[in-house]
């Protein structure tokens, strides 16, 4: 299956869907066009019972450079309008460009090559995990432009790093490479092949229940950082969505059985209802 628009590819190979930036003339600058693309795919992804991951990825030399401000500029009341998202009392669609991702039931996993500036930078820290090429380069670098994370970045950040980490990164607008960008904790993972290792983290994720999976990353991202009832309140209540569905059953008759040669008479996943 191939979907999308000219500026983001929607494509599904398996159990894997791939989303990829595709301005690569731009290093995938972001523009109004790719920005509700990305929600778009969202929206299609999320209603997908049949994936076990999305990936994604940008098009040619960089993962992300930002956001396109000349094409911005070129189209002032385009930019007007947008820019009266800033007074919606909910999600506005520039924050659904990174948040959105984690109301998908599924891993997210961003591969960062190159440059991941601004708005590239708060795309990634949206997904789930990020796998980077030692080479790439990272920068919020709103304040150069008199600006401030606004795109999902403020409590993305929060669940990554300290307060004065964040702070720094805002304040400075600095670029990083990935080996500090690592040591942050902004990336997960460093690899000179980082499909691959995406690809086998998937295969590693794929052994589990969808259900089970799904639960835990939205128990995960609901309860990590708030008070300690509400945390066992979360736990509570997405134990009951597992136990004794379809896929729980499957993950004991699984794992009943080590002994079955090659994955032979596993007992098959449904599909994932949670998410």
């Amino acid at each position: 299956m191939n979907a999308g628009s000219e500026r983001i590819r929607v494509s599904v190979d398996g159990e894997i869907a791939y989303v990829t930036l595709n301005r690569p003339d731009k290093h995938n600058g972001m523009d109004f066009a790719m920005l509700r693309a990305m929600v778009r795919a969202q929206k299609q992804l999320k209603r997908r019972r049949d994936i076990r991951a999305v990936i994604l990825q940008g098009a040619g030399s960089s993962f992300c450079a930002g956001l396109d401000f000349k094409s911005a500029l070129a189209r002032p009341l385009e930019t007007l309008l947008m820019g009266l998202q800033l007074w919606w009392p909910w999600r506005n669609n520039f924050q659904r460009w990174s948040v959105g991702w984690r109301d998908l039931g599924v891993p997210v996993i961003a591969l960062i090559h190159g440059n991941c500036y601004g708005a590239g930078m708060q795309l990634a820290l949206g997904a789930d995990i990020r796998i980077s090429t030692p080479d790439a380069r990272y920068s919020l670098m709103e304040t150069k432009w008199g600006l401030i994370p606004d795109m999902g970045g403020t409590p993305l950040l929060r669940d990554l790093v300290p307060l004065d980490v964040a702070k720094e990164l805002v304040m400075t607008g600095r670029v990083i490479d990935a080996a500090e960008a690592h040591a942050f904790g902004l990336v997960t993972h460093l690899s000179n092949d980082p499909l691959t290792h995406a690809r086998q983290l998937v295969a590693e994720i794929a052994t589990r229940s969808p259900d089970a999976v799904a639960a835990g990353k939205l128990l995960l991202q609901r309860a990590y950082a708030v008070a300690d009832g509400a945390a066992l309140r979360a736990e509570r209540r997405w134990q009951r969505r597992l136990i004794g569905r379809a896929n729980q059953r499957a993950a004991i008759a699984r794992n009943s059985r080590p002994d079955a040669p090659d994955g032979k008479s596993i007992k098959p996943w449904g599909k994932r209802r949670i998410g």
